[in-house]
């Protein structure tokens, strides 16, 4: 299975803001879509990406206030990405390589989705799942 066809049952909508936003507006964008991360995106170009955990970490244990602080002082600046054409073992691999929860997936350097490690572990157990199911049929026959 491919990131193309996570994308094509998930979907491609992708959250952004500007570096310049500020932490408290992002995590309210965040909150509103129900997202773990945002992608910060300044002129079409892919900037960083900031999560729940760089909040926590960052915001809340370094004593600094969201409706002051600019996403840019906070973000992962470094962004792993990945194409609609790379499978799952190789999501997973750099996932779990890097540490990491989300992967922007790009094209032609323009931001085309998103996927998490949820969107990954469930088309895995997906592909498992059928896998058995055509074991199954094949031991039954």
């Amino acid at each position: 299975m491919t990131v193309n066809q996570i994308l094509s049952t998930k979907g491609n909508e992708v959250y952004s803001v500007t570096s310049s936003t500020t932490v408290y507006e992002a995590l309210k964008v965040m909150g509103e879509k129900n997202i773990g991360a945002i992608l910060i995106i300044d002129h079409g170009s892919l900037k960083g990406i900031l999560s729940e955990r760089d909040y926590a970490r960052k915001i809340v244990l370094k004593d600094k206030t969201s409706r002051d602080t600019p996403v840019s002082e906070i973000m992962e600046s470094t962004v792993f990405t990945i194409k609609d054409s790379d499978t799952l073992d190789n999501c997973m691999a750099l996932m779990s390589n890097k540490r990491i929860r989300h992967l922007p997936v790009v094209e032609e350097q323009k931001v085309i989705g998103i996927i998490s490690i949820s969107d990954v572990v469930k088309a895995i157990i997906e592909v498992q799942k059928e896998t058995i199911q055509h074991l199954d049929s094949y031991i039954s026959q």
